[in-house]
């Protein structure tokens, strides 16, 4: 294929999905200047491939190089603190209050569904992110992952499950803690 070809057709199949890869990106690293650098890395690594790209889903497909490249890169740069399990035993129940600023800012329900995600191990947020916020079906997340079908169902529900006790002990602590003292 000529080289033209090659860049038109990867700007026109794999291009229009920069914002989602990113937001996947943001999210497993919890960090924008290095979800910036993954997600450009991802994209070196699929120009560098699309011409064995066989169609079908490029959204999964760029997806899969996006999660790819940000495991391989928190393996090469941070620990893997975030992939093991949440141990709820592990976190005081006694933490110190938050100061004024904090306050307000956990009021805010966005802030509360983020800071619950990022509590989140991160199989159970990846999962989530990719069928709530990017709306992908049950077989394009087992695509990306690498998890069976079933197995993609389960870890949705335990995944639903520990955000929702997670946002509720935030917004029992944001009543503590806040003005509803």
């Amino acid at each position: 294929m000529p080289e033209n070809d090659l860049l038109l057709n990867f700007e026109q199949s794999v291009l229009p999905h920069l914002d989602a890869a990113y937001n996947f990106a943001r999210w497993l690293t919890r960090n924008e200047q290095d979800a910036q650098d993954v997600t450009q890395e991802a994209y070196l690594r699929a120009f560098r491939f699309f011409p064995g790209f066989r169609g079908g889903d490029a959204r999964a497909w760029i997806m899969k190089i996006v999660r790819n490249t940000c495991y391989s890169w928190l393996r090469e740069n941070r620990r893997l603190q975030d992939a093991t399990e949440y141990d709820e035993n592990l976190i005081p129940d006694d933490c110190p209050a938050p100061n004024p600023e904090e306050v307000v800012f956990q009021k805010d329900s966005a802030t509360l569904v983020q800071k619950a995600l990022e509590r989140l191990p991160a199989d159970f947020r990846e999962v989530l992110i990719l069928r709530e916020l990017e709306g992908m079906s049950y077989k394009e997340i087992a695509a990306i992952t690498g998890m069976a079908p079933g197995t993609v169902m389960s870890s949705l529900s335990r995944a639903r499950d520990r955000l929702r006790k997670g946002l509720t002990g935030l917004m029992t602590r944001c009543e503590v803690d806040g003005e509803s003292r």
